[in-house]
């Protein structure tokens, strides 16, 4: 694999603009790896926040980070057949991590300065590396200046319980959004950087959008959930963001 053509490649820049967003209190707590995150929560009420969120300009992977790429950068073995589908099984951590190794395999700025308690993991957002999205960036980037709860007919762009068989399947299968964007909804829940609510749930992280194992009303451009940064299950990866385009036009 030539890494930075790669990255040149499927990398996409988003626009700046505007998203609301909206935090619901969540009763679950995903502790154990035979919780399917398809289950959603109950008595979910929106109370903790709502507010229209300045998105800045920057930089997506245009897919979940593939077996492929994760694993060329990790330097794992591959197997062939599963190159194209979303890495899953990787913790919040894990996906810090692949962002500071990409960063310097590219010499690049690493944005995040490693501690082994994560919550006192540091980003530095002046650095020109790879990184997580934010919460709101995920959002306005899967929303795509459109409106509702998905960009399009759902069995158009996503795999969800009803149409994957109950199996991960590869990327841009489905069609993309507005932003030349695919599998934000479904497929794989991703992570984000953010913090789920650190005074009621101290630090367990977001991730978003719906996977392949998701009943249909979980998998939308709002759709999110959460769990411990060190949390593992084969329907959840991860997309990594950067700044801009510095250091790999």
């Amino acid at each position: 694999m030539n890494l930075m053509e790669y990255i040149k490649e499927n990398m996409v820049l988003i626009s700046d603009g505007q998203e609301l967003i909206r935090d619901f209190v969540d009763p679950i707590k995903w502790l154990s790896s035979n919780y399917k995150m398809s289950v959603p929560g109950t008595n979910k009420e929106k109370v903790v926040r709502e507010e229209l969120v300045t998105v800045q300009s920057f930089s997506l992977l245009k897919t979940p980070v593939t077996n492929e790429l994760y694993n060329y950068v990790m330097e794992m073995d591959s197997d062939i057949q599963t190159k194209d589908y979303p890495v899953v099984n990787v913790s919040w951590v894990d996906a810090i991590k692949f962002c500071n190794i990409l960063s310097e395999k590219l010499s690049l700025e690493k944005c995040y300065t490693l501690n082994s308690v994560s919550e006192k993991i540091v980003f530095d957002n002046s650095k020109n590396g790879f990184r997580l999205p934010t919460e709101a960036e995920w959002q306005y980037a899967c929303r795509a200046n459109t409106k509702g709860y998905r960009y399009d007919n759902i069995e158009e762009i996503a795999w969800f319980k009803e149409n994957s068989d109950g199996k991960l399947c590869e990327v841009k299968r489905k069609k993309e959004n507005n932003f030349g964007i695919f599998d934000t909804i479904g497929n794989v829940w991703e992570w984000c950087f953010d913090l789920y609510d650190e005074e009621r749930y101290g630090n367990y992280r977001v991730f978003r959008g719906g996977s392949f194992a998701s009943e249909e009303r979980a998998c939308g451009v709002t759709s999110r959930r959460k769990s411990f940064p060190e949390f593992r299950i084969d329907d959840l990866g991860f997309r990594i963001a950067k700044n801009n385009l510095e250091g790999i036009q």
